[in-house]
């Protein structure tokens, strides 16, 4: 076996009115939503940075474009359908996927086991291979004195067999 790979994705978007409020391709009721050219789902666009990180595959902006309007409103789940689609043709195996996402509102406690579930899906794995935490800013730093902001980070371990076997 060749040594696993490790990426780490980072996103974040404003709280803007207008929008819904997508986090790891689950809706989430709340006044507020993300500011972004697609559905700006942070917690999917970090993860799709990390593997894309993992896989040496550049970032998410490289393969999505905000001056592409096919983008447009897209759900990240298609980004990152995409992303995998790539990480499996280069014959990686996910292996696991851990994030946090940095939000003073909304708690998203209640809804962490269906993004685990949603992403889980995608990336055809089990939901156990993929952990969802949260955390705020304990009302400091970039959204926690304003609440203008929510941010993600990922981790992605990706393993490989010698020779580019593919193990999916």
């Amino acid at each position: 076996m060749m040594p696993p790979k490790v990426g780490i994705g980072y996103d974040i978007h404003r709280l803007v009115v207008g929008r819904k409020l997508f986090l790891g391709g689950v809706e989430i009721p709340f006044s507020l939503g993300l500011k972004g050219h697609s559905d700006a789902d942070v917690l999917l666009h970090a993860i799709c940075d990390a593997l894309l990180g993992a896989s040496a595959g550049g970032d998410i902006g490289e393969h999505f474009p905000n001056t592409d309007k096919r983008f447009k409103n897209i759900s990240s789940l298609i980004l990152l359908k995409e992303v995998v689609r790539g990480v499996r043709k280069k014959g990686f195996q996910i292996g696991n996927i851990d994030a946090v996402v940095i939000a003073e509102e909304p708690r998203i406690k209640s809804y962490q086991q269906k993004m685990c579930s949603v992403i889980a899906g995608v990336l055809k794995i089990s939901a156990a291979q993929v952990n969802i935490k949260a955390t705020t800013q304990e009302g400091l730093g970039f959204g926690g004195a304003t609440r203008k902001a929510i941010a993600a980070y990922a981790v992605a371990l990706l393993v490989k067999r010698k020779g580019g076997e593919r193990l999916i």
